[in-house]
């Protein structure tokens, strides 16, 4: 900045920036200025680091009870010979792990009460793939899912039929056994071995998890299965992985990754997180015009200092560069604090959360309604410094009309009327 402003040009814009009483409006108004502009920037950085938090975490456990990739049969017959089909695919660089699974829909009935549910069968040692899952089981749910006709539920659904470890529920499948007369659903009661909370409603509402082999006899898919769930190792390499699966399987089956399985919830994702990058980013804009406005009154009150500098011998080049540096450094000074207080915010918001929920006694954040029991944030440097910029350039472009006006005042003309 040294070579671009003089000596003299920095002396007189901090003399500028300074307030004095005859100046006071004009003072306040360049005040609230800056803190417009703070706010602007603290307010996208946390919103947006929220909205990441939130996007990781829920991805993150979707992911954590889905594989990243799925294969499916074109038909309605299932997958036949999976082991060596998942055999093969192990093989392919980049897969930590290929499960056989098998999931169909059901009603879940005990105690009076009924509710829809989805079964997935798999291998007892599978649901290890599962880490959401596997990590909230204890080893007497895992023992008695070994045992055969045992399931394991969500609490949701437990609470709601009115169950526990260790009860009995029935399940209706629309599959069943096919008579003269039509197909016949098949019913079935289990033991129930065990209870998890995975901390997803949608998961502890509706899943219940089945050995394979009962999946397999319940749902007359006899040395079938209606999926191959794949987990790699790199959730972000799932195009190339893909290519290679597409390679191996040949025709009759088909290959998703998770972005297809859940692209309607990314895109909510994304829309919410453009737009509210989009009106936070008003604020900044409005903090903007208030540079431009004190700026220019800042200006209509220097006219015969302007003129007697003009008439001393500096130029409208200097003029300008004064004016813009005095501009540029509220918004400047205001993206700093406010890049400060959004990151300081970010690190310790569940200690902000805390302390605000004790000072109101209320609850900010229930568990129950947003599936997590902190309020994650993630801080994207991309995206800090994407907002920084935003926002110094909106307050260089907002000094730059006041600026020139400045520049443009007639050191005769001003003397005489001034």
């Amino acid at each position: 900045m040294g070579g671009v402003f003089s000596h003299f040009e920095r002396m007189l814009a901090l003399r500028y920036i300074r307030s004095r009483r005859s100046e006071g409006f004009i003072s306040v108004i360049a005040w609230f200025s800056l803190l417009g502009i703070s706010l602007g920037v603290a307010t996208l950085i946390i919103v947006m680091s929220v909205m990441n938090g939130f996007r990781d975490e829920l991805v993150g456990r979707i992911l954590g009870l889905n594989g990243h990739l799925v294969i499916y049969s074109d038909g309605q017959q299932g997958i036949e010979q999976y082991d060596t089909l998942a055999g093969r695919i192990a093989g392919i660089p980049g897969i930590l792990a290929v499960t056989p699974q098998i999931e169909g829909q059901v009603m879940a009935t005990a105690n009076s009460y009924a509710s829809g549910a989805v079964v997935r069968g798999v291998r007892w040692e599978d649901l290890a793939a599962r880490r959401p899952l596997w990590d909230v089981l204890d080893e007497a749910s895992i023992e008695g899912l070994k045992k055969g006709q045992a399931v394991l539920i969500g609490h949701e659904l437990a609470r709601t039929l009115g169950v526990k470890s260790g009860d009995s529920l029935s399940l209706l499948s629309p599959r069943g056994k096919t008579t003269p007369f039509g197909t016949i659903p098949e019913r079935r009661s289990f033991q129930i071995a065990g209870v998890f909370d995975v901390g997803m409603h949608e998961y502890d509402k509706a899943f219940i998890f089945m050995p394979l082999d009962d999946a397999q006899s319940f749902f007359a898919m006899d040395n079938r299965v209606t999926a191959l769930e794949i987990y790699a190792r790199d959730v972000n390499s799932t195009d190339i992985i893909r290519q290679n699966i597409d390679q191996t399987t040949g025709k009759g089956l088909r290959v998703f990754d998770w972005r297809q399985r859940n692209k309607g919830f990314l895109n909510a994702l994304n829309v919410e997180r453009n737009v509210m990058f989009i009106i936070l980013s008003l604020i900044i804009l409005v903090a903007a015009f208030n540079i431009i406005s004190s700026m220019i009154m800042l200006v209509r009150s220097k006219n015969n200092d302007i003129a007697v500098l003009r008439a001393m011998g500096a130029t409208k080049g200097s003029i300008m560069r004064v004016f813009m540096m005095t501009g540029s450094s509220i918004g400047l000074i205001g993206t700093v604090v406010g890049t400060l207080l959004g990151l300081t915010f970010c690190w310790n918001i569940d200690t902000i959360k805390n302390a605000l929920e004790s000072l109101t006694g209320t609850e900010l954040f229930a568990a129950e309604i947003y599936f997590l029991s902190t309020l994650p944030a993630k801080v994207d440097p991309h995206e800090v410094i994407n907002v920084i910029i935003m926002a110094i350039v909106l307050s260089f472009l907002s000094s730059v009309y006041p600026a020139w006006r400045a520049s443009r005042i007639a050191p005769a003309e001003a003397l005489r009327y001034g």
